[in-house]
């Protein structure tokens, strides 16, 4: 699917692999929803982007504003034809340690927005994206999750946040089977450890840590690179059902 004249929808789209995603939209030729809960950076990035990307505060687990994010789309730019989902968080700890056990209700709000919530965006785009006329190639629409290495590599101190992202994983190819009738593909990417917002905070001996252990190349990954697989995917239609690393060939350690 071409991006240029097309609609897209990014959740999480305020920072970090998100933003960059709906900057890389935008100079492909797409008008972009911006869906997140953060509003002041959300609101700065659309008025960057004026006229290209409008900003619409959305928590991806509430069914009523998830639902208004795709439907502004629909008002604003006449249709959806992508959708990026990028919201997500990320928490730790040990299931089984001196303070006690994990918190059960952070394991459950884990879930609920990594893993519910894409879900929650995934049923609706695809809605949405139903209701398309299909291009000449027979396609509507292309959907986009976000999981982590951390589905397959999971680390101690992971069990919520691994169990989240490898549920995403989960989801790909029965969602993509289902919706191939309707002409739309699904398609998940599982990023390793990458330069973003989340990772911001860590002292610079962390960071650097966390860049030694990857392969090739020996860094932290960019958003951009996110990003530009991100539209590729869009672009690609052979690219469907699938889960694909993008981690410099990273394989975490236990710990």
């Amino acid at each position: 699917m071409d991006p240029r004249g097309k609609v897209a929808l990014v959740t999480g789209g305020a920072s970090g692999l998100g933003g960059a995603t709906v900057r890389a939209l935008v100079e492909h030729g797409a008008k972009v929803v911006i869906a997140d809960k953060a509003k002041v950076p959300g609101e700065a990035l659309a008025k960057e982007l004026a006229g290209s990307a409008l900003f619409v505060e959305t928590d991806v687990t509430d069914e009523a504003q998830m639902k208004a994010a795709v439907d502004r789309a629909r008002s604003a730019f006449g249709g959806l034809h992508a959708a990026i989902g990028c919201a997500g968080i990320g928490t730790a700890g040990r299931v089984v340690s001196k303070g006690g056990l994990f918190p059960l209700d952070l394991f459950q709000l884990t879930v609920n927005v990594n893993l519910v919530g894409m879900f929650n965006m995934m049923r609706l785009a695809a809605g949405a994206m139903a209701e398309n006329e299909p291009d000449p190639g027979g396609e509507r629409g292309v959907i986009v999750t976000t999981a982590s290495i951390a589905a397959f590599d999971g680390q101690i101190g992971q069990v919520a946040y691994s169990a989240s992202k490898a549920g995403v994983v989960g989801m790909t190819l029965p969602v993509a089977r289902e919706l191939a009738r309707f002409g739309i593909r699904v398609v998940t990417i599982a990023p390793g450890t990458f330069d973003t917002p989340m990772l911001a905070n860590l002292p610079e001996e962390h960071r650097q840590a966390l860049a030694a252990n990857i392969p090739f190349p020996n860094r932290l990954g960019r958003p951009s690179e996110f990003a530009a697989l991100a539209v590729h995917i869009v672009e690609n239609a052979m690219l469907n059902g699938e889960t694909i690393r993008l981690d410099g060939a990273l394989r975490m350690p236990p710990k």
